[in-house]
C-alpha cells in the first residue's frame, strides 16, 4: 500500500515553495514543517524581498510553526527543505529541538554537514529526497541570473 504522506509528498510541497521563491527572484529554497502529517508552516527564501540576510526559508518556517503550535519547541515536527540547511538555519533548528530534518539538494560548501554544525541530539536527518529536482532548480536560477548580468 502506498503511503500518500511520505517524505516525497512533503518534499514536493517544499519544492512548490521553492518555485514561488524562484518566481520572485529569490534563491529558490522552499520549506514546510509537518506535525502529525499536517503541514503547519510553508515558507520560502525572502532575503531579497525583506532585505534581511536571516530570512531563509527555514527561519520563516520555524517562526510560522512555533506561532501555529503556540510554543517555540518543534520536537514532534519535521522540516522539509529543498536545500541542506546552512549553519545559521541548522543552529536555529537546534534551539527549536526539531524532531527531523529532511532535505533535497546537498550544499557542499556552506551546508551544516560540511561546516560540522551541531544539531540537537534527538534530531534525525535524511538527505537526498528529490535531490535532482531541487538541485536543477537552483542551477537554473543561477544560470539565468548570470545571463541577465
Amino acid at each position: 500500500m502506498i503511503q500518500p504522506f511520505d517524505d516525497i509528498y512533503f518534499m514536493k510541497k517544499a519544492y512548490e515553495e521553492a518555485i514561488i521563491a524562484f518566481d520572485k527572484g529569490e534563491i529558490p529554497v522552499g520549506a514546510v514543517i509537518v506535525f502529525n502529517n499536517q503541514i503547519i508552516a510553508r515558507a520560502h527564501n525572502l532575503t531579497e524581498t525583506l532585505n534581511d540576510v536571516t530570512a531563509h526559508a527555514e527561519m520563516q518556517a520555524f517562526t510560522a510553526a512555533a506561532d501555529f503550535l503556540g510554543g517555540k519547541y518543534l520536537k514532534n515536527c519535521t522540516l522539509y527543505v529543498t536545500l541542506e540547511p546552512c549553519q545559521m538555519c541548522a543552529g536555529a533548528s537546534y534551539w527549536t529541538q526539531i524532531g527531523k530534518i529532511v532535505y533535497g539538494a546537498s550544499e557542499l560548501e556552506r551546508g551544516f554537514i560540511q561546516l560540522k554544525t551541531t544539531l540537537h541530539p534527538k534530531t534525525k536527518v535524511i538527505g537526498g529526497i528529490l535531490e535532482n529536482e531541487c538541485s536543477l532548480l537552483l542551477k537554473r536560477f543561477f544560470i539565468e541570473k548570470r545571463n541577465l548580468n
